[in-house]
C-alpha cells in the first residue's frame, strides 16, 4: 500500500513528505492506521546528528569488525497510537479494530530481562537503530530506496507495519493523543522520577528539563510523595506552567538551582536529581551531582551526544558521599504493565496528559513542529492524522 510519510535524508536536513510504499505485515507484526503521534526531542535527534556517529567512530568501529548499517533515509517518529487494520499469520494478542499505544522498546516476554521485570532493557530491543524489523528485513520503501524507521516503528506515517511486541492495546475510551504520549515520554518521565530514582515521601527532587519527559517527571515524583519538587528550564512559559504539574519551586539554571536548594534543605541539597533536558551536554553532568545529597541518586535521561564522551566528574565526591550516577532507558518501566497502568492513572485524574499538548500539527506541518520543540515553545507538540 502507498502511505504519506515524514522522510529524514541525513543529518541538517529537513524531514520531507514523501509517498512511501509499506509492504503487508509478515508473521508476528500488525499495520496500524496511525491516528497521533507524538514529537518527541529523541526524533530530532538524528536530524541534529546527536546520535549519529561521527566519521572517527565509523571508521574505529569498522577497524573493529562491528557492523555499521546506514542510518539514512529514516521515517521519524516513536510515540504514537491509532487503530489495527491487519495481522499477520501468529498474531493473537491483537484483532483489527483495537485501539493500540506503540512502544518504541519491543518487549519478547522471554528473554533474561523480561522475565526478571526488566523488559526495557529487552534483547529484541538492542538493535533498534540498526535494521529495520527484528527479522532484520524491509517494509517501508522510497522507489529504489530502502527506508529504515525509527525505533522500529516510525509514526511521522498514515500507516505504521510494526512487530506484535512494540504493540500495546489500549482501552477503546482514551484518547489517541494520551496513548500517543505514554508510547514514550509521559511513560518515561514518571518512571524516571519513581522507579529509577526511587522517591520516596518527604524526598525533594529536582527536575532539570520539563518538556515532556521532564513535566511527567514532576508528576511521577510528586505522586510518589515527594515534599518538594523543583523544576529548572530556561523556558520562562515552562517554568510558569510547572506547578500546575505538582512543581513547588522552579528555577531558570542547574547552577543557579544550586543556592535555592541548599535553602530549601538546610544544606542537605536533594535526595533525587532527574536529568531530563532534551539535549544534555557532559558539564551539565558534575552540576547536576553538586545537587545531588549524600547517598542521594542522580538519573540521566537525556541524551548526551555521541561526540561528548569525556564527563568531568569529581570522582572522590561520588566515592566519600556515597552518591549514585544512574542511566535510565524507559524509566524502568515495563510497557506491556505500564502503558496500561499510566493510563489508568490518566483517566482517575491522577497523571495530567491533556494538559501536556500545547499544540497539534498536520503530518506536512513536521518541520514546523521540530522547529517549535527546538525553541522550547512545546511541552509536547503531536501529529493529527485526521483533519483538526
Amino acid at each position: 500500500m502507498k502511505c504519506q510519510a515524514a522522510v529524514l535524508r541525513g543529518v541538517g536536513k529537513d524531514w520531507e513528505i514523501h509517498e512511501v510504499d509499506l509492504d503487508p505485515p509478515h508473521a508476528g507484526e500488525v499495520l496500524v492506521k496511525m491516528s497521533v503521534a507524538g514529537v518527541c526531542h529523541s526524533d530530532d535527534h538524528f536530524a541534529t546528528g546527536d546520535t549519529v556517529p561521527s566519521e572517527d567512530m565509523v571508521e574505529m568501529m569498522r577497524a573493529a569488525g562491528s557492523p555499521m548499517p546506514s542510518t539514512f533515509p529514516l521515517i521519524g517518529g516513536h510515540e504514537g497510537a491509532g487503530v489495527v487494520v491487519e495481522v499477520g499469520e501468529g498474531v493473537n494478542s491483537l484483532k483489527p479494530g483495537d485501539h493500540v499505544a506503540m512502544s518504541f522498546i519491543p518487549a519478547c516476554g522471554s528473554c533474561r530481562w523480561c522475565v526478571t521485570g526488566q523488559s526495557n532493557i529487552c534483547d529484541a530491543g538492542a538493535h533498534l537503530n540498526d535494521k529495520e524489523m527484528t527479522d532484520g528485513t524491509v517494509r517501508r520503501h522510497l522507489g529504489d530506496e530502502a527506508l529504515l524507521a525509527m525505533m522500529q516503528v516510525g509514526t511521522f506515517s498514515e500507516y505504521v507495519v510494526a512487530s506484535e511486541r512494540s504493540v500495546v492495546k489500549i482501552d477503546e475510551s482514551i484518547p489517541f493523543h494520551a496513548g500517543a504520549l505514554v508510547s514514550c515520554g509521559a511513560t518515561t518521565g514518571w518512571g524516571s522520577a519513581t522507579v529509577s530514582a526511587g522517591t520516596e515521601s518527604g524526598d525533594t527532587v529536582v527536575v532539570i528539563g520539563v518538556g515532556g519527559v521532564g513535566m511527567s517527571a514532576v508528576q511521577g515524583a510528586r505522586a510518589a510523595g515527594a515534599r518538594q519538587v523543583i523544576a529548572v528550564d530556561p523556558v520562562e512559559s515552562k517554568r510558569a506552567a510547572a506547578p500546575s504539574f505538582g512543581a513547588t519551586h522552579t528555577s531558570p539554571s542547574a547552577a543557579e538551582a544550586i543556592e535555592l536548594v541548599r535553602e530549601l534543605t538546610r544544606g542537605l541539597m536533594a535526595d533525587r536529581v532527574v536529568v531530563t533536558a532534551g539535549v544534555v551536554h557532559t558539564d551539565l553532568i558534575p552540576v547536576a551531582m553538586m545537587l545531588t545529597r549524600k547517598g542521594g541518586t542522580c538519573v540521566l535521561i537525556g541524551i548526551v551526544p555521541l561526540a561528548e564522551f569525556s564527563v568531568p566528574m569529581i570522582l572522590t565526591d561520588m566515592i566519600y558521599s556515597n552518591k549514585q550516577l544512574k542511566g535510565c532507558l524507559y524509566g524502568g518501566m515495563n510497557p506491556r504493565a505500564d502503558i496500561p497502568r499510566l493510563l489508568s492513572i490518566y483517566q482517575s485524574g491522577g497523571l495530567k496528559l491533556d494538559e501536556m499538548v500545547t499544540h497539534r500539527y498536520q503530518l506536512e506541518q513536521i518541520n514546523d513542529a521540530i522547529r517549535d520543540m527546538r525553541n522550547g515553545r512545546n511541552i509536547r507538540g503531536v501529529i493529527d492524522f485526521q483533519p483538526i
